[in-house]
């Protein structure tokens, strides 16, 4: 008997284990440093985006980071599938006693084999334990098989669910804020009347709140949903919520008496995620690149454009100073997360317009290029 052999296969068994509790069944973010989850992406992901980031042609290098997300997924199940089958091996080739039918010369390759047709529910019966620790080992070890094989099977359905709960609301975002996303479109767009009709935008924000709520919710959980990309690649998960915060942003700094309350209340939970899934990642906050982010002469096009739409943002050295502080909350994480995770964030306003993705279609290539307040749009797609 090789106790060594037996120690070290339990060992295995009882980390895939609890990794597969803290990752699939607990529903809260681990905090523990090491995991074996936590090593695998950690060691895939970075290689993998750099190799994306290489290829010069951006849309292929988009498509080719859009299947890391699903393959990931399958080899981090992999994994924990042939360390389980390994820990199990070690334990019969540990056990010492002989195998009734063996069919490979070398002991741990039967042991091996044995641990594979065993944990897969296969059911060979070529090879069979001939000790008593053996057959409850075996025993044992169909039983761990079918139930990771039956959690694996329910868990991504729960997985996708989430995927395209995120999705849908991302995507009611293109006609109310531009393609991708900007802080000004989404208020210009509801600047109608004087900016009487801001209620949309309350409407928006409140949305947006509970959005903020399930996404923090459900990657906090499933962190493997954030290398989930979105169907378009001037569409995102972070970019989008990165809009939010710039819109809460200006109209709690800007806007008298309009959508104020809930604009605090959209800025604190979506502040709050994006804090949450920074530390998630292990990415500390970028504050040398979020200040260049919206300059005095953005926000000054911002207000001047605005003002023409008969909506006047407060000016003055509280409301930039205030404005300023706010931004300094958010955009240092949201930069560090798209700088780990390969995405880009969209600017406060865009000085080419463009169509919207619902307006665009490869059909007619020949609309590519329209007219919108005065400036050439390109179609994306």
């Amino acid at each position: 008997m090789n106790p060594l052999a037996v120690l070290f296969g339990i060992v295995l068994i009882l980390l895939v284990l609890w990794e597969t509790f803290e990752t699939l069944v607990l529903p809260r973010r681990v905090t523990r440093q090491f995991r074996l989850t936590r090593l695998f992406y950690r060691s895939t992901w970075v290689p993998y985006s750099r190799l994306a980031l290489k290829l010069k042609n951006r849309k292929r290098g988009d498509t080719l980071l859009s299947f890391y997300g699903p393959l990931s997924l399958l080899g981090l199940l992999a994994l924990w599938a042939y360390t389980l089958l390994l820990g199990f091996a070690l334990i019969h080739y540990g056990d010492g006693a002989k195998f009734a039918g063996a069919v490979f010369p070398s002991r741990f390759g039967n042991a091996l084999y044995l641990s594979g047709t065993t944990l897969f529910t296969l059911g060979m019966g070529d090879i069979t334990p001939a000790s008593p620790l053996g057959r409850f080992v075996t025993v044992f070890e169909a039983g761990i098989g079918f139930g990771f094989l039956a959690l694996v099977i329910g868990y991504l359905p729960v997985l996708y669910q989430a995927f395209s709960r995120r999705e849908v609301t991302i995507s009611l975002l293109d006609a109310r804020a531009g393609s991708p996303p900007t802080a000004f479109e989404l208020l210009r767009r509801n600047a109608h009347d004087g900016g009487h009709a801001f209620d949309a935008l309350t409407e928006v924000l409140r949305d947006w709140e509970r959005w903020s709520a399930e996404l923090m919710e459900s990657h906090l959980s499933y962190p493997v949903l954030a290398y989930f990309r979105s169907q378009h690649d001037n569409q995102s998960w972070l970019g989008s919520l990165t809009t939010i915060l710039d819109v809460c942003a200006l109209s709690m700094t800007g806007l008298t008496d309009t959508c104020q309350y809930q604009a605090r209340m959209t800025f604190a939970i979506a502040r709050h995620a994006l804090v949450d899934l920074s530390q998630v990642f292990g990415a500390p906050p970028d504050h040398p690149q979020s200040s260049a982010r919206l300059t005095p002469e953005a926000l000054a096009e911002i207000r001047r454009h605005l003002h023409d739409l008969g909506v006047d943002l407060v000016s003055n050295e509280a409301a930039d100073a205030e404005l300023t502080r706010l931004r300094g909350l958010y955009e240092p994480y949201a930069f560090a997360l798209a700088t780990y995770l390969a995405l880009q964030l969209p600017p406060w306003i865009k000085r080419d317009a463009v169509k919207d993705n619902w307006q665009t279609t490869a059909w007619h290539p020949a609309e590519h290029h329209v007219r919108r307040h005065g400036l050439a749009a390109t179609d994306e797609h």
